[in-house]
């Protein structure tokens, strides 16, 4: 077996878990939905939406990784984490004023 296919138990938790959140925050979000109405269309491709759907979540997810390596080059962990977590409740805070209002 490869090398590079050879994982800690640790890793493999790492994964799964990355996997599970990534997955379950998809769900239902505006990519979904968004990919949801173009498959809907009768006159397109699915396989070309499932492709450019997959490629832009690669990109995306790309992007935030190396964005992220480079911010925990620069940033603490725990201070990555509170502007992470404090990011999430303002946007969560403005969410439900906006559905308040």
């Amino acid at each position: 077996m490869a090398s590079f296919l050879v994982f800690e138990e640790k890793e493999v938790q790492k994964l799964v878990i990355v996997f599970i959140t990534v997955f379950l925050a998809e769900l239902g979000d505006k990519t979904q939905l968004a990919t949801l109405l173009y498959a809907a269309d009768q006159n397109t491709d699915k396989t070309a939406i499932f492709f450019a759907a997959a490629g832009a979540l690669v990109l995306s997810t790309g992007i935030a990784v190396i964005a992220g390596a480079k911010l925990a080059s620069i940033l603490s962990p725990i201070v990555l984490k509170a502007v992470a977590g404090s990011g999430f409740i303002l946007i969560g805070l403005w969410m439900l004023l906006q559905t308040i209002r």
